[in-house]
């Protein structure tokens, strides 16, 4: 499993790298208020893909948070052990038609 994790790992830096050496050509981003930069063309896709990425996860983090929260929430309302009847767990009902059968 870690020869093929090394491997795995290899082959995205390569394609990776291919990439960036297939787009090396220089562009020029027009920004706001006639300012405007240049820059290799893999440059801006990196930089566009980092801030999407981050963004992405700053709009998450609130949803993350809730859930942890509420998960820590619900793990401490539930009582440590739990002892059920032998009995109704391994044969249910028969006339218990919840599920359609």
């Amino acid at each position: 499993m870690k020869y093929l994790m090394w491997l795995l790992n290899a082959a995205i830096f390569f394609v990776l790298f291919a990439f960036a050496l297939n787009n090396q050509d220089s562009v020029t981003l027009n920004l706001f208020f006639g300012a405007s930069w240049q820059a290799p063309l893999v440059l801006v896709i990196l930089v566009a893909l980092v801030l999407g990425v981050f963004l992405g996860v700053l709009v998450m983090l609130p949803l993350w948070l809730r859930a942890k929260r509420s998960r820590r929430g619900a793990a401490s309302a539930t009582p440590a052990s739990t002892s059920f009847d032998a009995d109704s767990t391994l044969f249910p009902d028969p006339n218990d038609r919840r599920h359609g059968l």
